[in-house]
């Protein structure tokens, strides 16, 4: 099944139209359990005290004037923009970069960021992250469902640890290979067919990352029993009844009235509970050294 298609008529269906975005934003966070994930592991990285990967010239927590240190951020694969949107609301000091390979998604975003007064926390630019033209050096890096769409992936985890301070932090979520992207057994495609892998082990993902130079903190597996669950009624069930007849969206909000409660209860589930295994990752690394 081509997810993305499904992905651009939302995008379409809110275009232009500022509540109709911040709603769509807000959806997203609360169905996708990899968002849970992501504004966990975000909180943790921003909430650190300056100091490794921030620059030098930056004023430090401990300053007298409560001046909190500028963090650059890149957020890379932005898709429409929601976890930029999510960090640039909540974080004033952080300072993002914001790239993707979809111009219609990024002039999408700039409206919006702009209408909202945000526009001088975030730049958006089209970059390939195969290529990646931007220098940095930044304090975070964001990739979120992005890895298991490129082919060379390793070339990317370079440019990660090129434009990387010392000291910064890299957040990766990506499907695992314990059922990432749904894949079925069989000759059947996976569920989402624009993926060029379908998930990473969670040793050749470790292994990757320290063959481009960083160092791995942690790699969790996300997407439980409790997160897998959710996820197909969350998204694989509503997606699959729109690939076959977009006329299904009209059905949408009866269909998460019912099934919403139960999704954000098996999210809370799957993220207090430890998963040994999970159709999901997200991996904390970083460049080492410091400033």
């Amino acid at each position: 099944m081509e997810y993305d298609p499904i992905k651009d008529r939302f995008g379409k269906l809110v275009e232009g139209r500022n509540t109709a975005t911040r709603l769509f934003f807000t959806a997203l966070q609360l169905v996708f359990l990899r968002a849970w994930y992501v504004r966990q592991a975000l909180r943790e990285a921003l909430s650190k005290p300056p100091g490794a990967g921030r620059s030098a010239d930056r004023p430090g927590a401990g300053d007298r004037s409560g001046t909190r240190a500028r963090i650059r951020m890149l957020d890379a694969g932005t898709g429409f923009g929601q976890f930029s949107w999510w960090v640039a609301r909540r974080y004033p000091n952080v300072r993002i970069t914001a790239v993707d390979i979809k111009e219609d998604y990024l002039q999408e975003a700039r409206r919006l960021f702009t209408d909202a007064g945000l526009n001088d926390r975030v730049t958006f630019a089209v970059d390939d992250l195969v290529e990646l033209r931007a220098e940095g050096p930044y304090d975070l890096i964001l990739s979120v469902d992005v890895m298991e769409h490129i082919e060379e992936d390793e070339r990317v985890f370079s440019h990660f640890h090129r434009v990387l301070a010392p000291g910064g932090m890299v957040i990766i979520n990506t499907p695992s290979d314990q059922g990432g992207s749904d894949v079925r057994h069989g000759d059947e495609e996976s569920f989402i067919s624009e993926h060029v892998r379908d998930g990473y082990a969670r040793e050749e993902l470790r292994r990757k990352l320290e063959r481009a130079g960083l160092a791995v903190d942690r790699i969790d597996y996300t997407y439980g029993t409790p997160g897998s669950t959710a996820w197909k009624l969350a998204v694989k069930i509503p997606m699959r009844a729109l690939g076959a007849w977009w006329g299904w969206v009209l059905l949408l909000p009866i269909w998460y009235a019912v099934a919403l409660p139960v999704v954000l209860a098996l999210h809370v589930v799957d993220m207090k509970l430890p998963n040994k295994t999970g159709t999901g990752l997200i991996a904390v690394a970083h460049r080492p050294g410091s400033s």
